[in-house]
């Protein structure tokens, strides 16, 4: 009885890790490699369809229901980095986070609705991706909302000279 207790603390000594070798060595030899099977021609992942469909453009008119559920959408989602006006002074940058670019700057007065609904899809620069949280009927609608704040200053920059 007395030697069985040593023996089996020996055993679990010997199966233990000898400590020697570093911990990202030992992680890369256990790692599982796989053969890379390339996808074949003409093929597309699963939902690649349906979230084409989702991402399309509902249309150029812009509708007071639709302008009213971008503005929502906008001062839940965007004001807080962008501020309610679109100038990129929201609440966070006044906290000491980098201002995003203000939505009235020439460059993005240009852009189309599509740069805005896959900025909001993936995330640019410091911005990170809401598509898990903004469906993408909301994302056009917050596209349409940022071209109405658009021309809402353009109209209040060209009445005051």
């Amino acid at each position: 009885m007395r030697l069985i207790a040593p023996m089996l603390a020996l055993a679990a000594l010997a199966a233990c890790d000898s400590g020697t070798e570093s911990r990202e060595e030992a992680a890369s030899t256990r790692a599982v490699q796989r053969e890379h099977t390339a996808i074949p021609y003409g093929t597309a992942s699963r939902g690649t369809a349906a979230r084409a469909a989702a991402l399309a453009s509902p249309g150029s008119s812009a509708t007071p229901e639709l302008l009213d559920r971008g503005r929502e959408r906008f001062l839940i989602f965007c004001s807080p980095c962008h501020g309610a006006s679109g100038r990129g002074d929201g609440l966070v940058v006044s906290r000491g986070f980098p201002a995003p670019p203000s939505y009235h700057q020439e460059r993005l007065r240009g852009a189309p609705f599509e740069h805005i609904v896959s900025v909001i899809t993936n995330g640019t620069g410091l911005m990170h991706s809401y598509a898990d949280r903004v469906p993408p009927e909301d994302r056009w609608a917050v596209a349409h909302y940022v071209r109405s704040l658009q021309r809402t200053e353009a109209q209040t920059a060209g009445a005051s000279e």
